[in-house]
């Protein structure tokens, strides 16, 4: 296993930091193998009582190493890596302990949707988010939109996934996507309070209310999310895409038909 994702345990509290930030912790398959596995770990441990998600560096996770796209070694099709990678995102939902990330520098792409998965967001001053996967021929897939639609409705959502605009963190505590702006340097710690917090309270009423308040809003979620997984299967295959492809091999202009 990569130890570019990390996990450590105590006093209740677990702490998942991204450590690859030399890429400002953009995330490959194999990290994406190592996310799924801690949460796994996660769902079935009684002693976690509260998740700080964090990033290492100057970054949470600038989103999809764009390296490693099209350099699928698991022998998985698309479709696949796509189901694979909403089982194991999803394991989110499944934990008793409530998630807080820790979001600074940029969230990007997949990994602010996975961000918005979470519980609780909070943000550094400075912090930018950003859904840029239309401008790469593709759309958002790993159920953030779901979410995004239902803190700040569909003229934001809209904004953000077919711009592909820069949402500062100010911005994003207006729109309740993040719920505090901290300075920098005391991200850590405010999300390390906050995770203090929730680990004092009794914890079978944590669970409960995070199950309560899940319950709003998971089934929309999951829905989306299957959504995707055809919609971006369709894409993948699309006439367009190809052109999309070709033309930027090419140098050109596309030629889009629609189709």
């Amino acid at each position: 296993m990569t130890d570019r994702v990390r996990l450590e345990i105590g006093d209740g509290i677990a702490v998942i930091s991204n450590d690859h930030p030399d890429k400002h912790n953009a995330f490959d398959d194999e990290m994406d193998v190592a996310l799924f596995d801690i949460l796994a770990e996660l769902r079935v441990r009684s002693d976690v009582r509260a998740v700080v998600w964090r990033g290492e560096g100057a970054s949470f996770s600038s989103g999809r190493d764009v390296s490693a796209i099209g350099a699928n070694t698991t022998a998985l099709t698309h479709h696949q890596l796509m189901a694979r990678g909403h089982r194991g995102i999803q394991q989110l939902f499944d934990l008793d302990a409530p998630i807080i990330a820790a979001c600074h520098g940029w969230t990007l792409g997949g990994s602010f949707q996975r961000a918005l998965l979470c519980d609780i967001r909070i943000a550094a001053t400075g912090a930018r988010f950003r859904l840029p996967e239309v401008g790469h021929g593709v759309i958002p897939d790993t159920g953030g939109v779901a979410r995004l639609y239902q803190i700040c409705g569909p003229g934001v959502v809209s904004d953000l996934v077919l711009t592909g605009r820069v949402m500062d963190a100010d911005e994003a505590l207006a729109h309740g996507i993040v719920s505090r702006v901290v300075s920098p340097e005391s991200l850590d710690d405010t999300a390390m309070e906050m995770a203090e917090r929730i680990a004092a309270a009794p914890a079978a009423t944590v669970s409960m209310a995070r199950r309560v308040i899940g319950r709003l809003a998971e089934p929309q979620i999951r829905a989306s999310m299957e959504d995707e997984l055809i919609g971006q299967t369709y894409i993948n295959r699309s006439d367009d895409f190809a052109e999309f492809r070709a033309a930027r091999a090419d140098g050109r202009a596309p030629r889009y038909t629609g189709s």
